[in-house]
C-alpha cells in the first residue's frame, strides 16, 4: 500500500465554513472513497489556506478513477468547488498537487538493520 500526500489551497476567507462542511461529510460520499480505495484518508488544513491531504491506496491512478466515477462524487466537487478560487476546470479533485516524498524514517531505519516504527507505508507520487 502507497502513501500519497497532495495538496490544494481554499479560499482563506471560508476556512470555518470549510472545516464545517467537513465535520459531517455525506455517509454516500464517504463510502464511495472507501469503495475506491482512499484508506486513511485525512486532510490537514492551515491558517492561511494551505490544505493537505494524505490516503493510503493501492493505486492512486486507479483510486482516483473509482471515484471520479460515481454520481455522488460529481456532486461533492461541485459543492466544494466554491471553495477553491482559479483552479482551471473547477473541480478540486482535478487540482491536486502530489508531492514526492524525500524522507520516510522507517525506510531509512530499515537501511541501516534498524527497527521500524511501524507507522509508515511506502510512497508514491504517480497519478498527478
Amino acid at each position: 500500500m502507497a502513501r500519497v500526500c497532495f495538496t490544494l489551497r481554499v479560499d482563506p476567507d471560508r476556512l470555518d465554513e470549510y472545516r464545517a462542511r467537513h465535520a459531517d461529510v455525506w455517509p454516500e460520499m464517504l463510502a464511495a472513497l472507501a469503495d475506491a480505495g482512499w484508506h486513511d484518508y485525512t486532510l490537514h488544513l492551515a491558517d492561511d489556506g494551505l490544505l493537505v491531504g494524505v490516503l493510503n491506496t493501492d493505486d492512486f491512478a486507479a483510486a482516483q478513477a473509482a471515484k471520479e466515477r460515481t454520481a455522488v462524487n460529481e456532486r461533492w466537487q461541485a459543492e466544494m468547488a466554491e471553495f477553491f478560487p482559479g483552479l482551471a476546470d473547477g473541480r478540486p479533485d482535478h487540482g491536486m498537487r502530489v508531492l514526492t516524498e524525500v524522507f520516510n524514517v522507517d525506510e531509512q531505519l530499515a537501511r541501516h538493520g534498524m527497527p521500524g516504527t511501524g507507522a509508515t507505508a511506502p510512497t508514491t507520487s504517480e497519478g498527478v
